[in-house]
């Protein structure tokens, strides 16, 4: 691409985002659109996929279409452009017939840049004949088509949507084949070549910019179901001004627990939301539009809700159950801090979710209707693999973020967090300091008699019980179950007599993590041999566990945003009047008041970032204004002069008081 296409490039970034530079990975990905080729872009959640085929859209001349699974995401990246000063539009099931007619109307006269459209109406004949008509010679020309959500396409990610099948079909029937690119925040090596088989991208630009989310602290917590409702209550009112998101795997759970946080936070004005799929479509919206807005402080959901919201000031994500697999849950936790400021991911777990997963993937999914046997079979097969791999991230105590790193095959991440943590969270190594692991002092302890009891007993009868009667039967239980089935005439009963049932059950599943042991698929698992067990009887073997030694060292990341506020200022050393928190605090009001005027998210005036942006540079000029980091040359004639009047105004204040 050439040096001035490059320049319109960023002078396009800058007018309509109000940034100077393309965060890594972006330049790369616009560069390769720019310059006519295909483009696969596997960024995390918070990285900016959107900016890598916005901005071209709003170079390229004709319409480009984004394809998006999600309502929500077509009209807030629709109501976010139109403030930026872009003519976006979006097509789905949401617009009434007449609407849609008016739509295709205006897009045929070209008054669109770009259009979000639902991967179920590519086919529809009455779009896909616009579209046909658009790319045509004489039409208004189709440049680009961006795939949001690629990983739809793939059965090996955790997300398959029959749908996007049809988006390759739609692309060839065009009469000019566009530019392709697709984007995703999670996935795999093999979702990745899936991608670009099913979507058929033509030697694609592929930009994987890494899945590490330095701004983000990651905790795992194994506790009982009580325990985790007390948990979540504590935490949210510890942190009642922030925006957070609590995660259930039930709809019942949800509404249980949106209940008690509502009890205990409504005595301090603080509102909590609740949405998941047995709501109706009115209500889950006004509850998403109140999140959106900040007039809810936290949301209580399942995991309907959140894909594609781009609510930049999320600043903590709980996860109240276990996901069904890392993907899932990297891409829900990664909705926290994707401002780029200091965020909580919290995963709080317990057998209880594990057999709730289990229970719900027998059950089977809406998608596995649109699959044959042999696929259905296969599909139920990949989602016990999936389980599995999250199993193996509750259970390690190794840097958390290290394991993630390493399922996506970000290897040079995953061998950083190594080295700094030295694959284990002890008290002699530096620590990534960003994890709970890492944050944990853990004592070495030496149970391979106990490992080897385990082993010897599964091998006399393999495949035939479950954890917690293999943990009875070597305690030494005396339960009706073990004497009806003479189980304490085994050979190995009683052996680990001095051991309680609960340790001998954590046994048997680190056994089963570290392939000395397996489990079956099925609600109800039973244990067999692993691949490793024959190590078991050689002299040289090993077993050893790592527990908790100590509490938990401070996090020194985990603070509030607004905290940032201060920490800059003594970088900057530049006299100000008056205190930046506080100042703070005054424009997010004034940002609240315009955004319920104008009815619009209070991010989609200004950012956090850019309100501590304005609060550092204090600009007195539209000049000085548009120097602030993201605010754009559209968002500082439409709002500038009412914020830096109330920067006049703060000042004076505090200079008349001597501050």
């Amino acid at each position: 691409m050439t040096d001035s296409m490059q320049q319109m490039a960023l002078d396009t970034l800058g007018a309509y985002f109000g940034y100077t530079s393309f965060r890594p990975g972006q330049d790369r990905m616009v560069d390769a659109i720019l310059a006519g080729r295909d483009a696969l872009g596997v960024m995390p959640t918070g990285a900016g996929k959107s900016i890598c085929y916005q901005v071209p859209a709003l170079m390229l001349p004709g319409i480009t279409f984004v394809v998006s699974p999600l309502l929500s995401l077509m009209e807030d990246q629709t109501r976010a452009l139109l403030a930026a000063g872009a003519r976006p539009s979006y097509l789905n099931s949401s617009l009434t017939p007449a609407q849609q007619n008016t739509v295709l109307k205006r897009a045929r006269e070209g008054r669109y840049q770009l259009m979000y459209v639902a991967p179920e109406r590519l086919l529809e004949p009455r779009f896909l004949a616009f579209a046909q008509e658009a790319a045509g010679s004489a039409g208004i020309g189709v440049p680009l088509v961006a795939i949001d959500e690629a990983h739809c396409v793939s059965q090996w990610g955790q997300d398959f949507r029959p749908a996007y099948l049809q988006i390759r079909e739609f692309i060839d029937s065009l009469p000019q084949r566009p530019i392709v690119a697709a984007f995703t925040a999670t996935a795999t090596e093999r979702v990745r070549a899936d991608i670009q088989q099913m979507l058929g991208l033509q030697n694609p630009a592929t930009v994987v910019t890494g899945f590490d989310r330095k701004n983000l602290y990651f905790g795992c917590e194994e506790m009982g179901d009580k325990a985790k409702t007390a948990w979540v209550r504590d935490y949210v009112i510890a942190h009642s001004s922030e925006s957070g998101i609590v995660y259930c795997s039930t709809r019942k759970t949800v509404d249980a627990l949106a209940g008690e946080l509502a009890e205990a936070l409504g005595p301090s004005g603080i509102r909590v939301g609740r949405y998941h799929a047995g709501m109706g479509n009115d209500a889950r919206r006004q509850s998403q539009r109140a999140f959106i807005d900040d007039d809810i402080q936290v949301m209580a959901a399942t995991n309907a809700f959140g894909m594609g919201i781009d609510k930049p000031n999320v600043r903590y994500v709980i996860h109240n159950n276990v996901p069904e697999s890392i993907e899932a849950y990297y891409q829900e936790a990664g909705r926290a801090g994707r401002d780029g400021d200091p965020a909580s991911c919290y995963l709080l777990w317990n057998g209880n979710d594990f057999r709730m997963r289990r229970f719900l993937i027998d059950r089977g999914d809406a998608a596995d209707e649109a699959l044959d046997d042999e696929q259905r079979a296969w599909a139920l097969q990949n989602r016990y693999r999936l389980l599995s791999q999250m199993e193996g991230y509750c259970n390690t105590t190794g840097c958390l973020r290290e394991y993630m790193l390493r399922y996506f095959g970000d290897e040079a991440a995953a061998e950083h967090a190594a080295a700094s943590t030295g694959g284990t969270a002890t008290d002699d190594v530096e620590s990534c300091g960003n994890c709970s692991n890492c944050l944990t002092q853990f004592e070495v302890e030496d149970v391979t008699d106990m490992a080897r009891a385990a082993v010897r007993y599964v091998a006399t009868r393999p495949m035939r019980f479950g954890k917690s009667l293999i943990a009875d039967v070597l305690h030494g239980g005396n339960t009706e179950r073990i004497r009806q089935m003479h189980l304490d005439e085994d050979r190995g009963y009683g052996e680990l007599s001095s051991e309680s049932v609960g340790r001998i059950k954590d046994i048997i599943g680190q056994l089963c993590g570290r392939g000395y042991l397996a489990t079956s698929q099925g609600q109800y698992p039973v244990v067999g041999l692993g691949p490793r067990a024959v190590e078991v009887e050689d002299e040289a073997f090993a077993f050893t566990v790592k527990r908790r030694a100590s509490k938990r060292k401070a996090s020194a990341r985990a603070r509030r945003a607004v905290d940032l506020l201060r920490e800059e200022a003594e970088l900057d050393q530049r006299p100000r009047v008056g205190d930046d928190a506080e100042l703070f605090e005054r424009l997010r009001a004034l940002r609240k008041e315009i955004s319920t005027e104008l009815e619009m998210a209070p991010y989609m005036v200004f950012s956090d970032k850019a309100l501590r942006g304005l609060c550092r540079l204090r600009p007195q000029t539209r000049d000085e204004l548009i120097q602030v980091n993201g605010i754009g040359e559209k968002k500082a004639d439409a709002f500038g002069e009412q914020f830096m009047a109330a920067i006049e105004e703060f000042e004076s204040e505090h200079a008349r008081n001597g501050a």
